[in-house]
């Protein structure tokens, strides 16, 4: 038998309309632009060049209790998970640069995300929070 070339037409041009649909509809579901988020991930490298200028201040979001088994010296605690999380923060220094950290960076982040919402400018999240800040050799305070 040999292929009907109006048959074989109607095919391809069935495939590529579904590939142009698929195309398009991958298009559609993305967001015009990404609004960009307020603050910046760093290392640990990074956190500790920042955390050295004594002007930084170092923002623990942890509980109070993982906070009083070891801390980086210096930190600053408020929990992100508290109910006056919020006034807390509306409290502190807009001017100032925040180097916030948490456990693992997720509660610092969604901290970060926060307070970029109150308009704090200078916001830093440490990547990998207090463990990767520990894993580094850095020595907590207790």
């Amino acid at each position: 038998m040999k292929p009907n070339k109006t048959l074989i037409a109607l095919l391809l041009s069935l495939g590529v309309a579904t590939v142009a649909q698929a195309a398009d509809a991958k298009h559609e579901n993305k967001p015009e632009k990404k609004e960009a988020k307020g603050f910046k991930n760093i290392d640990v490298a990074e956190f500790e060049k920042l955390r050295a200028d004594k002007k930084n201040i170092v923002l623990d979001v942890r509980t109070p209790k993982e906070f009083e088994a070891g801390h980086i010296p210096g930190a600053v605690n408020i929990d992100v998970n508290a109910a006056d999380f919020p006034e807390k923060v509306a409290k502190l220094e807009k001017s100032k640069t925040y180097l916030v950290h948490c456990g693992a960076g997720v509660r610092s982040a969604k901290a970060c995300d926060k307070m970029s919402h109150l308009a704090f400018p200078k916001l830093y999240n440490l990547e990998g929070g207090f463990k990767a800040w520990e894993t580094a050799g850095n020595k907590p305070e207790k």
